[in-house]
């Protein structure tokens, strides 16, 4: 860095960052065309409107600036006819409200016409009046001003207050004018902006608002959707780490079972051997790295996965809880693979969570249905019509809640993605909710069908 970068002081810096927004504001490209586009029609208060008056209500603002230069014009001739009229007067109210109608394409250009224009309108119109403004003049460079303000930013406005100032008082002096209209011009204009900057700034704050809560809920979503993927893969973690410890196990074990296997047998074992347990431990070695810090994931870790088998335990779980809860089961029941019975139960297990949280004293029913081609779930409950109790602590039971995030749909469906099946979920005609999921399987073999039954379980009988 220069020496004498870092000799500069503070006041300095100030002083030439303030000169550099000064040009960067009023000076650089000034006439610039920026026309001022119309309200939008989903507004808070054109949408209340009927789509007639709509289509024209959006105009408004521009009504509004043309309705300002148009009186500012009647105020010069009006002027001008208490003094004896003349084609003077009447220039002198038309420069100011072109200046007005500007605002509407190049509003930094309007103020700088405004300002120039001053001195000419005062001579040629405002005889009799305060200096250096003329009431034409003094109203359309109120307006400009505040035009242009609410088109730019308050850093602009605030320097053309300035502007306005410095050339009000130059002008007293040349003018030797006592009766300099400087001051209230300077405290009505002073008034506007402040409105005009406080109405600014708060918009400005509520779009950054409205685009910061946009970011924070993708964000959040983002960040749900990697729980419930790294509590599914933590929960997956045994059913694999079962499957490939019995593949290296059974490898090692498989030359023994045979007399005097061939070498090429025996290495071939080896290799499924060694890659079991790389796999195995790759696939702990993934998991640590993806595993969530957090109390509700690291509770029992040892504990074993629940399957289908245990909804009973469940549904009992979850009518101490206070939800009257029936069981419907159909089709041939049969062992399933264990990433299918593991995601199943915690399916129905979110799904009467939600029914708990949301459904207070409803009924509930869960129906599994085995078919040809995979599994069917469906977890139906009816309107809410009270409030539940919580168990009691001392009883050790609690709402059987998901281990995500309080994002249980979304859960279910990564769940249901992994095994790629369907799933649909949207309340009913009744005021009720329903989750509905199909789960394919592979049809399993004549010798592994237990039995074909078709099981009803009422609410509140024992499980």
């Amino acid at each position: 860095m220069p020496a004498g970068a870092r000799s500069r002081s503070p006041e300095y810096r100030l002083a030439a960052g303030a000169l550099s927004g000064l040009r960067q504001d009023l000076f650089k490209d000034p006439f610039a065309y920026r026309p001022l586009p119309p309200w939008s029609p989903d507004g808070p208060l054109l949408r209340r409107l009927p789509e007639r008056v709509r289509r024209y209500a959006v105009w408004t603002p521009h009504a509004v600036v043309v309705g300002a230069a148009l009186f500012t014009l009647m105020l010069s001739l009006t002027v001008g006819e208490s003094m004896g009229g003349g084609l003077l007067h009447a220039v002198a109210g038309f420069v100011p409200a072109v200046a007005v109608a500007m605002t509407l394409l190049r509003p930094v250009g309007a103020w700088w016409i405004s300002l120039v224009s001053t001195p000419f309108v005062a001579v040629l119109g405002g005889e009799g009046f305060g200096a250096p403004w003329a009431p034409a003049g003094f109203f359309a460079h109120i307006v400009v001003m505040t035009v242009a303000a609410v088109r730019t930013r308050p850093r602009a406005a605030a320097w053309m207050w300035v502007g306005t100032a410095a050339f009000g008082f130059f002008a007293s002096v040349l003018w030797y004018s006592m009766d300099s209209d400087t001051g209230p011009m300077l405290v009505i204009s002073a008034l506007a902006l402040l409105v005009t900057t406080t109405v600014h700034v708060r918009r400005e704050a509520k779009v950054e608002v409205t685009a910061q809560r946009q970011v924070t809920a993708v964000e959040r979503d983002k960040r749900t959707l990697l729980e419930e993927r790294t509590n599914i893969a933590r929960e997956l973690h045994d059913v694999v780490a079962h499957h490939m410890s019995v593949v290296a196990i059974q490898a090692e074990a498989a030359p023994y079972r045979v007399e005097n296997p061939p070498p090429e047998l025996e290495q071939a074992f080896v290799t499924i051997r060694e890659n079991a347990v790389a796999a195995l431990a790759e696939l702990r070695r993934v998991l640590g790295v993806v595993r969530v810090e957090s109390a509700e994931f690291t509770a029992a870790p040892d504990a074993p996965q629940p399957t289908l088998a245990d909804l009973g335990r469940l549904l009992e779980n979850v009518r101490e809880a206070g939800l009257q809860v029936g069981q419907t089961v159909t089709g041939a029941v049969r062992d399933l693979p264990q990433g299918v019975e593991l995601s199943a139960y915690r399916i129905v297990q979110e799904a009467l969570s939600n029914a708990l949280r949301h459904a207070p004293g409803a009924e509930a029913r869960v129906e599994v249905s085995y078919v040809l081609g995979g599994l069917g779930l469906r977890v139906v409950n009816g309107p809410p019509t009270g409030l539940v109790k919580p168990p009691a602590p001392h009883r050790g039971l609690r709402p059987p809640l998901s281990m995500g995030a309080g994002h249980g749909i979304t859960g279910m469906r990564e769940r249901i993605a992994m095994l790629s099946g369907e799933m649909t979920a949207g309340p009913t005609a009744d005021g009720g909710y329903e989750v509905a999921a199909f789960v394919p399987v592979a049809s399993p073999e004549p010798e592994s069908t237990k039995a074909t039954v078709t099981e009803t379980d009422q609410p509140g009988d024992p499980a």
